[in-house]
């Protein structure tokens, strides 16, 4: 079986670890930034439900649930980074996605909000 037979079976297989091995990269690198953020004056959001959000949290963040994100955006300044987290990376993600469209241009998904503890 040649290389490109493998490949073609097994490319989602590859895909998904890729796209993993970026997640756990991308937040190492956020983590390395955080001082450099919170110098920078960051806002950190974390867009759980309330209800997940008062069961625990990291110290600074504001609850803002991603459901209530757009209606809510006047507390977030734009000009200062953001940093974004959840229960997974998931709906910071998203929550990502959205400030970026609405003009953030300093956005950081740190993933879980437990990566804000250490």
């Amino acid at each position: 079986m040649s290389f490109l037979d493998l490949f073609e079976k097994y490319w989602p297989l590859v895909a998904l670890g890729l796209w993993f091995a970026y997640k756990w990269w991308n937040s190492k690198r956020i983590i390395a930034m955080l001082p450099e953020l919170k110098r920078n004056g960051a806002t950190f959001v974390d867009v759980r439900s309330a209800g997940e959000f008062a069961n625990g949290s990291a110290p600074g963040t504001i609850n803002i649930p991603l459901q209530e994100l757009g209606s809510r955006l006047g507390e977030i300044p734009k000009s200062s980074p953001v940093v974004l987290c959840c229960a997974s990376g998931t709906r910071s993600g998203m929550a990502k996605l959205m400030l970026r469209k609405k003009g953030y241009l300093k956005v950081h998904n740190i993933g879980t909000w437990r990566k804000l503890l250490s």
